[in-house]
Order: C-alpha cells, then structure tokens, then sequence
C-alpha cells in the first residue's frame, strides 16, 4: 500500500470476502514486524475468517524512515496507517482487531475513537500506561539473580546499554516474562529485523522491554478505555510483562471486557499454548462478529 509516508507491506491469509468479519493483526514493538504474529493470523484463518497481517511502517518489509525525526513517530502515525489500510483493502466498514503488546496498546488508543467499521477488539499482553508497564517491570526485575540486576542498572546508568553483556542479561528476563518456550523461528525472525532496523523501537520504547525512556514513557489512555464501546477480549500470561495486576486493572476499565490469563505464558500465549489461544480467540470472535 503505498502512502504519504512510503510503502506499507501487508499480506492477506484467506478469503477477504468469505462472509466472516476479517481481522487485522497488529505486531508489537514498536518495530518488530509481523514475523512472530505469523501464528496468530494462521489460527485465524483456519476459522474460515480472513486475517490480514502487515508491518508497520518503518520496519520489516515496509519503508524505513531511519533519518526521520524523533517526533514523526506518534500512535497518531500507525493510526492512520491502519485506517488507510483498512480503505485499501475495502473493509474500513467491517473489521476486527487482534492486536498483541505494542499492537494492543495501538489497538485499545484506535478503539477509544470508535471508528464505525470496527466490530471487535482483542488485545493480547498490552498495557494501556507505559509509567504502569515500568512499575511491573521493575517488580519482576526485583526477582532476578542479583548479577543479572545489577548488570542491568550499571549498563542503563553508564549508557551503555549496546553492550553484549547488558543484552545477555536482558535475555535472563526474556526468557522468564517473554517467552518460557525455547523460542520459535518466528520470534528468532522479529528480534533480527528489529537488531537490523531498531530505529522505530528505539525511538518510542527505549533500549529493552523494561527501559522506556523513548517517546512513549509517558503513555497513558486509561482513563480513556471507558469510551471503547465494541466487545473486547483481553488475553494474557500469568508470567507476563503485561502482568495479571496490570491487565486486571484493563479488564475493569473496558466496559463488557472479557480477560483470559494463559496459566503456563509470559508474553506470548500465542506461541506458548497455541492450542487454548487458538481455541479461545476463534470462539470469541465466532460470538462477536
């Protein structure tokens, strides 16, 4: 799709038209592409229910902007990515969202606006305040072995968080609250174009899941959930950066919300108990749309 901004890649698995509301399926990040979301458009279109995926702008197969200033990279931005690229594929008045981590927090700030075309919202592992997400992140970090911490704090004081021994120990809190299954080739694929592209993530995020210092640190739409008025589903993974604590409080503030929290999961359940994920997902939007 080509745009103001550059081209945006996008890929459709299944039947645009086959009678069942399509999906469109947000990566997260911000910047990692679509790679590891690969499995959650496949569930979907399994289910007879076309799913759409794409990358947003700046990473993966669509344009890099790495000269672009800091302030070009808004949720405002990706916003109207997804809005065009709805027109583009001709269902702005018949559509889902699965949005997972970065893409369920776009998903949720794109609900609020109560676009007319959207029919149901499921957002997989997102905070809805970045100051909430550091909050939790700094409770897990506090139970990691002392080495690993101290690593961590020396590297994020010092600046120099491109150090390999900052990112093995970030890996130490990967492995417990990203993904506790050795990871799949699809997550193995977003990391190295995210390495190889990390202007997006550096940008808005910061260094690390946990070290938000970019654009976003101040993020906050709570006390905007209440305006989402299409059915939402809440996935997420008792061992998740996206922690019970912080979804329960998502769940209460999104009218009719329904929460699903994954027993054996962190951050990915799509990837760690694809089958229940699967399941739950396609029935719920079954109900829905």
């Amino acid at each position: 799709m080509k745009w103001e901004h550059g081209n945006t890649w996008y890929r459709v698995i299944g039947d645009l038209h086959s009678g069942k509301t399509p999906v469109l399926v947000l990566h997260g990040g911000p910047g990692a592409g679509h790679n590891y979301v690969i499995p959650i458009a496949e569930m979907i279109a399994q289910s007879g229910r076309a799913a759409v995926l794409y990358d947003q702008i700046g990473c993966g197969n669509s344009t890099h902007l790495a000269s672009a200033p800091k302030e070009f990279w808004t949720p405002e931005l990706f916003i109207q990515e997804l809005v065009l690229l709805t027109e583009h594929l001709k269902i702005a008045d018949d559509f889902a969202i699965v949005g997972q981590s970065w893409g369920g927090m776009l998903g949720m700030q794109f609900a609020i606006s109560r676009p007319k075309g959207l029919q149901a919202l499921v957002v997989a592992d997102s905070p809805a305040s970045m100051e909430v997400w550091v909050f939790e992140a700094n409770k897990l970090r506090a139970k990691l072995p002392a080495n690993v911490e101290a690593t961590l704090i020396k590297h994020e004081a010092d600046g120099t968080t491109d150090d390999p021994a900052y990112e093995a120990a970030v890996n130490v809190f990967y492995d417990r609250h990203l993904c506790r299954i050795p990871q799949p080739q699809c997550l193995i694929d977003s990391f190295t174009q995210l390495a190889a592209e990390p202007t997006v993530y550096h940008t808005m995020n910061g260094p690390s899941e946990f070290h938000v210092i970019g654009s976003l640190k101040q993020w906050d739409i709570r006390p905007q959930l209440a305006k989402i008025n299409v059915p939402t589903l809440l996935v997420s993974g008792q061992y998740d950066e996206a922690t019970p604590e912080m979804v329960r409080e998502v769940n209460s503030l999104i009218p009719g919300s329904t929460w699903e929290l994954f027993p054996e999961s962190s951050h990915t359940p799509h990837l760690e108990e694809p089958a229940r994920f699967k399941r739950i997902v396609n029935d719920w939007l079954d109900k829905q749309t």
